[in-house]
């Protein structure tokens, strides 16, 4: 008696990704006192450049925006978190928070 099986093909570059996303570190929170405040800033500003860039909003300024972030930070609706894989800061929102 035989049995078939189905092999269904990935290609490298997929398997590859997933694989990279299944062992990816979250990263290491870092707390806002140990950053000094012109590095907040300059990645705070990076961070809305990027972020706003893409959704096209042109109601607030550059200022607006940054304000905006250092808030959230201090109010702990987002974080600054390094990620170890890519040696890079970015602003995420904390754990049940969604908003930035």
């Amino acid at each position: 008696m035989s049995q078939s099986v189905e092999v269904i093909m990935v290609p490298e570059d997929d398997f590859l990704q997933n694989r990279q996303a299944e062992c990816q570190e979250n990263g290491v929170d870092v707390p806002l006192e140990r950053i000094n405040s012109d590095t907040l800033r300059n990645l705070i500003s990076e961070f809305v450049t990027r972020e706003w860039e893409e959704t096209g909003d042109v109601s607030y300024t550059l200022d607006d925006k940054i304000n905006q972030v250092y808030r959230q930070l201090q109010e702990k609706k987002v974080k600054v978190v390094y990620d170890l894989n890519t040696s890079s800061c970015n602003i995420v929102p904390c754990e049940g928070k969604h908003h930035v």
